[in-house]
């Protein structure tokens, strides 16, 4: 009560004069749960037995990825012509592919980075399996652009190593661009992660330890490289944290920008707009909040995480989604209004072409699901139901896989010359590569969810009302260190 007074006190006049209410602050970790609990319920998921539902799981994705093993060894065995290229559309599902799984990686990197350097502490309970998250999609993302140039002991060209041939990259493609930016957001995205997965490395390890089991003691042990949670360890850890979300920020925004300007830069119809990187990215965003809910919600069920995983989280998510939804909305409409005003009848043609001609039920498929889907996050009601949530977080990646879809191949089958119009079907080895990349990322998110913490229980705590002393609801900073230590 003195501090309050002392705050009060210390307010301009203007302030004691209005009395203004004081908000409450969202509560971040519910029922009042203790430093113990967080650490048993977080590390118990790795520590108990492995559930039956996962092994089906496993090998139920474990069977969808060889799908793409099988469709990709089947591609470099006959060459690229088993995909269902052809003039004009020599860009397909594997560009589209491409894009979307790189769009699906964005929301790990803008909620560990963007929301951490904003100190939006409701971040801490989603974080971690978002990190995780991104770095699987960039991994699914990666086959497409590798594979896709058809002699595949080829690619290593898109490197620019020197060679004896003498063969150097065009660096004014944005193709080359691409390989850049995506590599750099891959590796600044994995030392992201991991830091912040070294502490509660620690904590497996000394758990671990303790109970005897010194093999898996040992291998926690090497990653969390002689973690001991002093002073220094912990000041060190922070400032690196500090240091990657700064350099994370502006990959957020450059990374599907410059996979925008694989179209802006031509000279087709339909993507020759200064509009596609904002609209990129927003878009981005968009689809990786929707993934996010995707896999967070079933596990909050699954795992009894609703004390860590609480309303106000889901509340976040949706108004985010929300919107981003809403500029993408926002994006259609303006380039129709671009197209319009800049009175380039081929311009005025490409989206006329998308709304109303072959690939109409796609453009309004894509309408549907990105610019109605999201509105219904407006009530509240549809925020408190759960299984709702869900359901349209699942149309949101639906609905942006049919925009990079409707965008790349509408654009190339109508071209400058009727004559040489085409429509693209996708062949049976594009679908099953496809589909097999959803079997490639959910092993690899199986495999994190069941051998590594799927929260960071350092700033889970540190959120928590009794982690700070003068009852603001939380901390942050060396809190996160205090609180460890305590435990």
């Amino acid at each position: 009560m003195s501090h309050a007074s002392e705050h009060a006190a210390d307010a301009p006049a203007i302030l004691r004069e209005v009395k203004p209410a004081v908000l409450p602050r969202a509560v971040l970790v519910e029922n009042n749960r203790s430093f113990s609990w967080i650490t048993e319920k977080i590390c118990g998921i790795i520590e108990g037995k492995t559930p039956t539902w996962w092994w089906v799981c496993f090998i139920l994705a474990c069977f969808v990825a060889s799908f793409t093993v099988a469709g990709l060894t089947y591609l470099v065995a006959t060459g690229v012509g088993v995909w269902g290229h052809a003039n004009p559309v020599n860009w397909a599902w594997d560009i589209v592919n491409f894009v979307f799984w790189i769009g699906i990686g964005h929301a790990g990197t803008l909620i560990s980075a963007i929301l951490c350097l904003l100190r939006q502490k409701w971040r801490t309970s989603i974080n971690r399996a978002a990190e995780a998250m991104t770095i699987f999609a960039v991994v699914c993302a990666a086959i497409f652009p590798v594979f896709h140039v058809g002699r595949i002991w080829y690619a290593w060209f898109l490197f620019p190593i020197p060679n004896s041939n003498i063969i150097w990259q065009n660096f004014r493609s944005p193709l080359e661009w691409d390989v850049f930016a995506v590599s750099t957001y891959g590796t600044v995205s994995v030392l992201f992660w991991y830091v912040g997965l070294i502490p509660d490395l620690a904590v497996l390890r000394d758990r671990f330890f303790a109970t005897g089991n010194k093999f898996r003691s040992f291998l926690y042990g090497l990653f969390a490289l002689g973690w001991r949670g002093s002073n220094r360890h912990w000041s060190n850890y922070e400032m690196a944290y500090l240091i990657l979300a700064g350099v994370s920020t502006p990959l957020v925004l450059s990374v599907h920008t410059i996979v925008s300007f694989d179209f802006a830069v031509s000279l087709i119809p339909g993507w020759h707009t200064t509009i596609f990187p904002p609209y990129f990215v927003a878009g981005a965003i968009f689809s990786g909040f929707g993934m996010v809910m995707t896999l967070m919600l079933p596990l909050r069920a699954i795992y009894g995480l609703k004390d860590l995983i609480t309303q106000y989280h889901i509340d976040c998510m949706c108004k985010i989604t929300l919107a981003t939804g809403t500029i993408v909305g926002y994006a259609y409409g303006m380039e129709f209004f671009i197209a319009w005003y800049s009175g380039n009848p081929y311009e005025g043609f490409a989206f006329i072409n998308r709304a109303f001609g072959h690939y109409s039920w796609a453009y309004w498929i894509m309408i549907s699901c990105n610019v109605i889907t999201p509105q219904f996050f407006w009530f509240k009601a549809v925020r408190e139901n759960t299984a709702l949530v869900w359901v349209l977080s699942i149309f949101v990646n639906v609905g942006m896989w049919f925009e990079r879809f409707v965008i790349i191949v509408t654009s190339l089958a109508r071209d400058f010359l009727p004559s040489s119009w085409g429509y693209y079907s996708p062949s049976v080895v594009e679908i099953f590569t496809f589909f097999g990349t959803f079997g490639v990322f959910s092993v690899l998110f199986l495999l994190f969810i069941r051998f590594l913490p799927i929260m960071p229980m350092a700033e889970l705590k540190a959120v928590t009302p009794q982690a700070d002393v003068h009852g603001h609801g939380g901390t942050t900073g060396h809190g996160a260190a205090e609180v460890q230590q305590a435990h």
